[in-house]
């Protein structure tokens, strides 16, 4: 399947802000045309972080004594802490918070989080971090949502090539859906954007349809009206993605539902510093096609995108048949995360197709 560019014009750097005050986005690190050279920075520790009598009382062992709450890495969208405590018998345990201030639509966020985690561990315990409960703050003037964890320190990011793409495969082998069919019991979020995920269907062709319908909108939603634009996605929609996924479930060909982390990039997967194992995190999880959890990694702005990880990653789950057009397929996909990204990511230049 040829490839067809149309450039569109660059979109101009925002100033979010983070957990250490106000921030210019390093859109290279999270939307660039090439993967950077540069390590990926360690999560940031900062200052006191305030805990609501919410988490204090979600913290899974009665008895539990708050020795500290500090600042801790970085979300785009809410913020991020590691909280410190002492057992009942002594004994000290770390546990992660992230927090999300967004009204109801970050209890949508929260949750579709707190229940990808909880499916993952469930197949493929230590891969995630083991998710403890979620939950709305008692106080404060926003309406803000949590979600407590395992704390994991995070370590080299990618992890081992190896290492990572076994246990990869290992989520999408073991992995059953619930109904047999593509989808999940709750809505899940790329980023803050609410995903087309709570919904079954017996077809692979129209889940994957609705939900790069629905990414399509938020980009018409964000960056406004492109004719030639429009043209693309319309024969994506209509033409190739019946022609390119079809055959994937027709002609006595079957594919299994697969649960998928949804949102595998550079920085959503790390070595956890104690084990020297890899595990990744903020996760959008559904019962999808396989092959549709590395289209992210297509992206040249990946360190994920080469060779290594993705010939390894096939070596453990062979791709599905036809064969032949297993790179029509992931290029199919990857404008799924694409999509994703230039609405999130202020600055980026992924309107393409």
């Amino acid at each position: 399947m040829a490839t067809v560019v149309i450039e569109a014009p660059r979109l101009h750097s925002n100033v979010l802000k983070d957990n250490f005050g106000h921030v210019t986005l390093d859109v290279s690190r999270h939307g660039g045309d090439e993967a950077p050279v540069s390590l990926i920075p360690a999560p940031l520790r900062g200052g006191n972080f305030a805990l609501d009598e919410a988490v204090i009382d979600a913290l899974p062992i009665p008895g539990t004594k708050v020795i500290s709450a500090r600042k801790y890495g970085m979300s785009l969208w809410g913020k991020t802490a590691q909280i410190c405590t002492k057992l009942p018998d002594g004994r000290l345990e770390e546990y992660f918070l992230k927090t999300v201030s967004l009204g109801s639509h970050g209890r949508v966020m929260i949750e579709g989080e707190f229940e990808s985690l909880k499916a993952i561990h469930s197949v493929t315990p230590g891969f995630v971090p083991f998710p403890h409960a979620w939950g709305k703050y008692k106080s404060g003037a926003e309406e803000t949502y949590f979600m407590l964890a395992e704390f994991r320190e995070v370590g080299e990011q990618p992890p081992n090539h190896i290492k990572f793409t076994t246990r990869l495969a290992e989520l999408h082998k073991k992995s059953k859906s619930p109904t047999g069919k593509f989808g999940f019991h709750i809505t899940t979020c790329h980023g803050k954007l609410p995903q087309i995920t709570d919904c079954w269907e017996d077809s692979w062709e129209a889940l994957y349809k609705k939900q790069l319908a629905h990414m399509i909108n938020f980009d018409r939603e964000k960056n406004g009206e492109w004719p030639e634009f429009e043209l693309l996605c319309n024969l994506t929609l209509e033409r190739v993605i019946p022609r390119l996924l079809r055959p994937l479930q027709t002609n006595g060909r079957s594919i299994k539902p697969c649960l998928v982390h949804g949102d595998l990039w550079d920085e959503n997967t790390a070595t956890d510093m104690d084990t020297g194992r890899p595990f990744v995190f903020d996760s959008c999880a559904f019962y999808a096609h396989h092959e549709y959890e590395i289209g992210n990694w297509r992206a040249a702005r990946h360190r994920l995108s080469g060779d290594i990880y993705v010939k390894n990653y096939r070596r453990r789950f062979p791709i599905s048949e036809p064969e032949d057009e297993w790179d029509d397929r992931n290029l199919l996909y990857s404008l799924r995360y694409d999509l994703g990204a230039a609405v999130l990511i202020p600055g980026c230049n992924l309107r393409r197709m």
